[in-house]
């Protein structure tokens, strides 16, 4: 016979208990990194024809142009349906540069774009790659650098989202990487927001972008996107935090959610490789978080920026009590070389305290 948990004066709770995950430590093996190279759930079925511009910028109509030009181009495979490269035959020649850039601000939709640009080259699935800049680094990490050589250069297409440009050593490496594959004959696409403030755009100039990969500036046309964040677009203001009884009722009565206190959390991510934060939410349906406080340092920081993109990767809605999400992040870290990244953490986070609304009974 089934029980349920009661609460005075309210009705009952669900008897499962929510996930913990500060109780998980997930093992990924490299080939899932690799097979896992695709864009991720929330951007499984977007297309060209669902991106929707901004009347009033014209850029963005001319990106979805361009780029499904580009997609056309890349129709000469250079590998056998059966996912094997034919090693005899050089990859047909690609019209223009090899690369393209896709330069503008938070939440004009370029992850939309680069993920539609994914779907339209007509290649197998095992033959394109998508990730972001983070997982790649990860990848090579996980196999060493030739071994990422020598699995991506049968690909066609290479798509990097959010390439981060604030770490020299890792720009270097990522750059040594992408110019064997470009000798490879490997497409690429890439996107990276832009230090707010940076000439008053908000947005990281593509003259920056192409100077600090040096070499392989020649082969990417920048396309620039213009346009305001669109999480933000005509919707409401991100919900207030909710108390810790609410967070915590809502995780019970909801199948699949979990169950965290924030500064436990932050504290198991420093044992959980970030590679694995993907793994880490796998089956989860919403995360539940108590007791929200400020992020007390930089590394803590950059490793919750890492779950927020998973978490928004695979539209987890995320309900919290303590602090909103505006205020995770001391004023120094946001004026510092990582803004970037905790801004578009909170943009993210935003749009999933959003999504996680309707777990409250009202």
């Amino acid at each position: 016979m089934s029980s349920s948990t009661a609460v005075p004066g309210q009705s009952p709770i669900a008897e499962t208990a929510p996930l913990s995950l500060c109780a998980l430590e997930p093992h990924v093996p490299a080939d899932r990194l690799v097979a896992e190279m695709v864009p991720p759930p929330r951007f499984d079925s977007v297309r060209f024809d669902t991106y929707v511009p901004d009347p009033g910028q014209p850029s963005q109509v001319d990106a979805v142009k361009v780029l499904g030009g580009f997609a056309t181009g890349l129709g000469g495979a250079h590998a056998t349906g059966a996912g094997k490269r034919k090693w005899f035959r050089k990859p047909a020649p690609v019209a223009g540069p090899l690369g393209v850039y896709l330069d503008g601000g938070y939440g004009v939709g370029k992850t939309h774009l680069l993920a539609s640009l994914w779907h339209a080259t007509p290649a197998a699935p095992s033959l394109k790659a998508f990730g972001t800049f983070v997982e790649l680094t990860n990848l090579v990490g996980a196999l060493g650098f030739q071994q990422t050589v020598q699995t991506l250069s049968g690909h066609r297409l290479l798509c990097i989202d959010e390439f981060e440009l604030d770490d020299p050593g890792d720009t270097v490496l990522v750059s040594s990487l992408l110019s064997r594959l470009v000798e490879a004959g490997v497409a690429l696409a890439a996107t990276s927001n832009t230090l707010p403030g940076k000439l008053g755009e908000g947005r990281f100039a593509a003259a920056d972008f192409l100077r600090e990969i040096q070499g392989l500036s020649s082969h990417f046309r920048p396309l620039r996107i213009d346009g305001e964040d669109y999480r933000h677009r005509g919707l409401p203001e991100a919900p207030a935090p909710y108390s810790d009884e609410q967070v915590t009722r809502a995780a019970y009565a909801t199948g699949g959610a979990s169950l965290d206190d924030f500064p436990s959390l932050l504290a198991h991510l420093a044992r959980v490789h970030p590679s694995r934060y993907g793994a880490l939410t796998d089956g989860i349906r919403a995360a539940c978080l108590t007791d929200v406080q400020p992020v007390p340092d930089q590394s803590t920081a950059l490793r919750l920026v890492v779950l927020a993109d998973r978490l928004y990767d695979r539209e987890i809605p995320v309900l919290a009590s303590g602090l909103p999400f505006d205020r995770l992040f001391s004023d120094e870290m946001l004026n510092g070389g990582y803004r970037k990244k905790y801004f578009r953490a909170i943009s993210r986070l935003t749009a999933l305290a959003r999504d996680a609304k309707g777990l409250v009974a009202q």
